[in-house]
């Protein structure tokens, strides 16, 4: 990647953003286990209300180990260099469908995959755009419902690939905090190889643009 292609600013403000947008998510379910850990509240309830604080509380650690390993997760992407490489795209796609798909079909929900057979090579990190793809996807999966399609479809041109998953049924009101964040490491990871993501959601539609390999590579 060219340094020069992105301004070191600009990559530490994305990073400072995503950073404060996370730490802001922790504070509720860390505000939610203080407010129901206090000892004094504790030795006054009864064993089945001891049981339902630890299922709750259980919920509330998982959240913030989440949202931790996301935190992880944009340091590690924007203070270490992509190791890019020439890529097919189509196999990166089948990779990532066949991780995903049997998800749709026990919630009653189809994954289309269309493309052409034959596209030009892609220059990206392999295990950053297969995160990408995969977070995009689950994140689709999620915000759906049954008897819905969700289309992964790219296209080719001169000088890069584009890519759009999307679901022309599901229209957006709110994203948790959790998609949010996952939609954002998504496109650091891309922008860090040189690429593009958008969204929007009303329909829901997720915009990736990856450069290809030139003739002078």
């Amino acid at each position: 990647m060219d340094e020069g292609d992105q301004h070191p600013d600009a990559r530490l403000e994305a990073l400072c953003a995503n950073l404060s947008a996370g730490l802001h998510a922790a504070a509720q379910p860390l505000t939610i286990l203080r407010a129901s850990m206090g000892l004094d509240q504790a030795t006054q309830m009864s064993c089945e209300e001891l049981r339902k604080l630890v299922a709750n509380s259980a919920r509330e650690v998982e959240r913030v180990c989440a949202l931790f390993s996301v935190l992880q997760q944009f340091v590690q992407t924007e203070n270490t260099q992509p190791s890019l490489t020439e890529s097919p795209i189509k196999p990166l796609i089948v990779h990532v469908v066949e991780g995903v798909n049997l998800l749709f079909e026990r919630d009653g929900m189809s994954l289309v995959v269309v493309g052409p057979e034959s596209c030009g090579a892609v220059l990206v990190d392999r295990a950053r755009v297969l995160q990408a793809f995969s977070t995009i996807l689950l994140r689709a999966h999620a915000l759906s419902s049954p008897s819905d399609t969700v289309e992964f479809t790219w296209s080719d041109s001169a000088s890069s690939v584009h890519l759009a998953i999307q679901n022309a049924r599901l229209h957006v009101e709110g994203m948790s905090a959790e998609t949010r964040l996952g939609f954002a490491l998504a496109e650091a990871a891309v922008r860090s190889m040189q690429g593009k993501l958008s969204w929007s959601l009303q329909p829901f539609n997720v915009q990736i643009e990856l450069q290809k390999v030139s003739a002078s590579n």
